[in-house]
């Protein structure tokens, strides 16, 4: 009995808390524009899939990425968590955002696996290119051509 009122107690109390209202944060007098916003956001997603493959790699060439992002776009983090604060609270423009950066990404990586793709075209075709000049090689017959011998 005594578990049952502790249980229906606690969920009454977590049922009236996340009732509250979420207030949205003020906008910030120094707040990203979007095109800034989703460059910062683009190249983070960058780094953090880079750290994702290498990351000892990524921490020996650029000691702290994402400040070298944030210097890159010239702003601090203050002001870079604000503004994602302020955006993440308008869904609309952060997914305007986000889906803006998911294009690029998308993009990118149709452009790099088409130029991969060429590349290995173009080793294939090497490759041929070479096993024919060697095919030719061996069936051409052997002619003397030193007069000594004649």
């Amino acid at each position: 009995m005594k578990t049952r009122l502790v249980f229906f107690t606690l969920l009454f109390l977590g049922l009236t808390m996340s009732c509250e209202k979420s207030v949205k944060p003020p906008k910030p007098d120094n707040l990203i524009s979007k095109d800034k916003m989703h460059n910062v956001l683009y190249d983070m997603f960058i780094i953090n899939s880079a750290k994702g493959i290498n990351r000892k790699l990524l921490e020996n060439e650029v000691v702290n990425p994402e400040k070298y992002i944030l210097e890159k776009h010239s702003i601090d983090s203050t002001q870079f968590a604000q503004s994602n604060a302020y955006y993440a609270h308008d869904i609309e423009a952060y997914q305007e955002i986000i889906a803006a950066v998911r294009q690029r990404l998308v993009k990118e990586k149709e452009a790099a696996e088409k130029a991969e793709t060429d590349i290995k075209e173009a080793a294939k075709r090497k490759r041929d290119s070479l096993k024919k000049v060697n095919a030719n090689k061996e069936t051409k017959p052997i002619i003397a051509t030193d007069k000594k011998r004649q």
